[in-house]
């Protein structure tokens, strides 16, 4: 490990905020760093997973299958859900603590915060006293005046125009 790490936040509705947590994981893996990764709103066949576990340093913590999108759910589904996602982070934390990890991405962690199926007082403790060393980058759409305190890097993703906009799906390996 390397001095103290920092907290990056990319958020915003523009496209590229897992690409750009993914991108500095792999250069950080490239550096000899070690990485953990764990995407809280994803399941375990994300594109972007698929090359990550195939890299040496890097290592993809399994989430919840199947996932649905939290709209989708019923009240009973999203308590399960904030359950499961606070009970991995408390492992996360854990895990961080008895390993030498140099950057942990936890990937729409903001956007789960945002749904209510994370706690965000759970995060920014966990934040406010993480190891020393370790860098952390969060990603999502929406991002509290704590979490933006809290940041060392805060990176808005604006969109300013989307295919999407007019009704175009995304795309396997561009989009998703």
């Amino acid at each position: 490990m390397w001095g103290t790490g920092r907290i990056h936040l990319y958020y915003g509705d523009g496209k590229g905020k897992t690409t750009a947590a993914v991108g500095l994981a792999v250069r950080a893996a490239g550096s000899g760093l070690k990485i953990l990764v764990f995407q809280f709103l994803k399941d375990n066949q994300s594109n972007e997973r698929k090359v990550l576990e195939g890299m040496e340093n890097i290592t993809c913590l399994y989430g919840r299958e199947p996932v649905k999108f939290v709209s989708q759910m019923n009240t009973e589904e999203k308590q399960e859900l904030f359950h499961y996602n606070n009970k991995a982070l408390d492992e996360i934390v854990k895990f961080c603590g008895v390993s030498e990890f140099d950057l942990l991405v936890l990937d729409e962690a903001l956007c789960a915060v945002a749904l209510g199926v994370l706690s965000e007082k759970k995060l920014l403790s966990f934040l406010q006293h993480k190891p020393r060393g370790l860098e952390i980058v969060l990603t999502g759409h929406k991002v509290s005046a704590q979490m933006l305190e809290t940041a060392d890097y805060a990176t808005e993703i604006r969109k300013v125009k989307h295919p999407y906009d007019q009704g175009v799906m995304a795309r396997e390996g561009i989009e998703f």
